[in-house]
């Protein structure tokens, strides 16, 4: 079988100077968070090959389009179909290639930094895998090839600052594909999303842990655990939250008094309302609206 890493019509890749990584995104107090050290795109990538024994220096996002391919980590081999994203952490031995009749064009990218580290181990946690699927969101290729231009123009510090910034909110569209593409998360990440939507739908109540079950069909116990474990909080105080929020959005583009805000909240007793806000806020619902009017 015919091997090989590059060379495909149509490709487009950057592989930025080593010597702008080192002077100017491992220099910047912004970049050197999370920058892009190489970057691409490989259409019908037949016979693509990589094999690294010793992993490489970065992490990489490989983002297939369409098409099949494998990618080897861990001793394990990953097949890999249109819409599934993989991240390859640093230092891990690997190797990927595409399939031989149905090769796949992929996006991809190396990235490195000081917190680059803690952002794969989060999205390892929140994906519970290397592997996710994408659904297709022409947002998430459009500011793909919009990070890919800007680089394409040059390494002024400007352009590195905007690619490199906006490829946060790529790699964020991947982790939480969910958030990009309502409708489309994970079972039990939908099913939080459903109770979420059921409190924000009834602010002006106040509603029970039973109630909050009810609405997606679960016990007790089981809503509270999968709701705590999902979004570190308990769904009381989760609701609580919500609540504050709103009363916030009230406090600053209203002039409704603290007593008529904390009804409108499902809430009668306004001293209540009051030190749940000021738990929240660490500050009083005047003192809050006082500081909004400050110039």
């Amino acid at each position: 079988m015919i091997r090989k890493g590059e060379g495909f019509k149509g490709q487009r890749a950057i592989v930025i100077p080593r010597n702008i990584l080192q002077e100017k995104c491992a220099a910047d107090p912004v970049m050197q968070t999370m920058y892009i050290t190489d970057i691409g795109y490989y259409p019908k990538a037949k016979f693509h090959y990589r094999r690294r024994l010793n992993g490489a220096p970065e992490h990489i996002l490989i983002y297939c389009l369409e098409g099949r391919g494998n990618i080897r980590l861990s001793k394990k081999d990953h097949p890999i179909k249109a819409g599934d994203c993989f991240i390859i952490p640093r230092d891990w031995p690997h190797a990927y290639q595409a399939h031989d009749t149905d090769p796949w064009t992929i996006y991809w990218a190396h990235f490195a930094g000081h917190t680059a580290d803690a952002i794969v181990h989060t999205s390892l946690q929140q994906l519970n895998s290397h592997q996710t699927y994408l659904p297709h969101a022409h947002e998430r290729l459009a500011l793909f090839d919009n990070i890919y231009q800007q680089l394409e123009r040059g390494y002024r510090t400007e352009n590195l600052l905007y690619a490199n910034m906006s490829f946060w909110a790529f790699l964020a569209s991947c982790i939480y594909p969910g958030s990009h593409h309502p409708g489309k998360t994970r079972p039990e990440q939908d099913t939080i999303d459903h109770a979420i939507d059921y409190m924000n739908q009834h602010l002006d109540r106040m509603l029970t842990l039973e109630q909050m079950a009810r609405s997606i069909n679960l016990s007790i116990s089981h809503f509270s655990a999968l709701f705590k474990s999902n979004t570190g909080y308990s769904p009381i105080e989760y609701f609580n939250h919500l609540k504050v929020q709103k009363a916030c959005q009230y406090l600053h583009f209203t002039h409704l008094r603290v007593k008529e805000i904390a009804s409108l909240l499902g809430m009668e007793d306004p001293y209540y309302f009051s030190r749940l806000f000021t738990k929240v806020m660490g500050l009083s619902p005047a003192q809050y609206r006082t500081k909004k009017q400050e110039p």
